[in-house]
């Protein structure tokens, strides 16, 4: 067993939850358990909590930054695609799952309030943080008769779907390949602390990684049934996952043996989930095939994937930036940029078949990349 990672040393009502989890669990918790609780438990899971998780810069106490919060032009490009899909599937509804700051809503809908074709447009929000829920309500009070915040999904979903930096906070299963025998990666307790603890399990990856070395990376059955359980949802319309992720070639390339799971606090990065439970984010890369996959088998066709950075472009970022000062350009281009997020987010896009027929979206124009999928 790893050595042991030091808990908090005052009891809290998130470290009482976990206790109970883990003593139902028969003291050793598989880690997406553990992620799902220390990120959504109400008693003080990371996103249940009040303090700042999304803005620009650390001095406003938040963890990480998101594109609508880096540039208002992206919401503005993304825009233009969202307004192509709702005419061209001929539906009113824009549906967003995670919504953050509200930013991104914000953003879109002062964009199609220019056009009025747009004028019958409903917005909602799917939204599991109360906290999060008051600031959404506080950054589209302008838009309050277009907002509607949903605590269930409908029968039926008609309409444009918007994901951004959703499925990177789903749980994740650990799965460490050591001396060529897979374990399952979990949770234990030890006195008080947190502690890393193999067991041996019949799961593998999709794609077995080349070579003998140790392996450690994530397999993402929760994204995967959310996938699937929207695509049996939407009859018509058009669904956009924007996050950070690869193909599944890439995925499990042999030379990413460490996986991509981290945690993000005060704009910083690190790889240990197991200290400051609650205090902080835990993330892990999308495997982009398994969602288009998970979209498929549930009926939906894939409609495009492409890089942020190229989706943007055909989108009609660069003449929005044109238009714009220096700062906010400046701001605008980490959104293309290969070495900031530019190439290491993609945009997936499905509809329902029906829905998918007579028309291309721009986002996918040129750089599609379903060929690598």
């Amino acid at each position: 067993m790893p050595p042991a990672t030091e808990a908090p040393s005052h009891p809290s009502p998130l470290s009482a939850a976990l206790h109970r989890a883990l003593d139902a669990a028969g003291g050793w918790l598989p880690f997406d358990r553990f992620m799902a609780l220390a990120l959504y438990a109400p008693e003080g899971g990371y996103y249940a909590g009040s303090l700042p998780k999304f803005g620009a810069m650390p001095g406003s106490g938040s963890d990480f930054v998101t594109a609508p919060e880096l540039s208002p032009l992206f919401g503005r490009a993304l825009a233009v695609q969202v307004a192509q899909a709702l005419l061209a599937t001929g539906t009113t509804d824009i549906w967003e799952f995670g919504a953050g700051t509200g930013a991104l809503a914000r953003q879109v809908l002062d964009a199609l309030a220019a056009d009025e074709r747009h004028d019958r447009v409903r917005y909602h929000i799917v939204e599991l943080s109360g906290s999060l829920r008051e600031r959404q309500q506080g950054t589209l009070a302008g838009h309050a008769g277009r907002v509607v915040w949903e605590s269930a999904w409908p029968d039926r979903i008609e309409g444009v779907v918007l994901g951004n930096e959703v499925l990177d906070a789903m749980p994740v299963q650990l799965l460490h390949r050591v001396r060529g025998a897979w374990h399952e990666r979990g949770v234990v307790a030890d006195g008080d602390a947190w502690a890393w603890a193999d067991r041996p399990t019949p799961l593998r990856p999709p794609v077995e990684p080349e070579g003998p070395q140790d392996y450690l990376t994530e397999v993402h059955p929760q994204a995967e049934a959310f996938v699937k359980s929207l695509s049996e949802h939407l009859v018509r319309g058009a669904a956009f996952f924007i996050d950070y992720g690869f193909p599944e070639s890439e995925y499990y390339h042999p030379q990413r043996h460490m996986g991509t799971l981290m945690c993000h606090q005060g704009h910083r990065a690190d790889g240990n989930p197991l200290v400051e439970v609650g205090a902080k984010d835990i993330t892990a890369h999308v495997n982009f095939t398994g969602i288009a996959l998970a979209a498929q088998d549930a009926g939906q066709q894939v409609l495009g994937y492409a890089s942020q950075a190229r989706f943007l472009i055909n989108c009609g970022l660069v003449d929005l930036a044109a238009a714009a000062s220096v700062t906010e350009r400046a701001q605008a281009m980490k959104l293309l940029h290969e070495h900031e997020m530019g190439e290491l987010f993609k945009v997936l896009a499905f509809a329902p078949e029906a829905s998918a027929a007579g028309w291309e979206p721009l986002g996918f124009a040129q750089g599609d990349r379903v060929h690598t999928l």
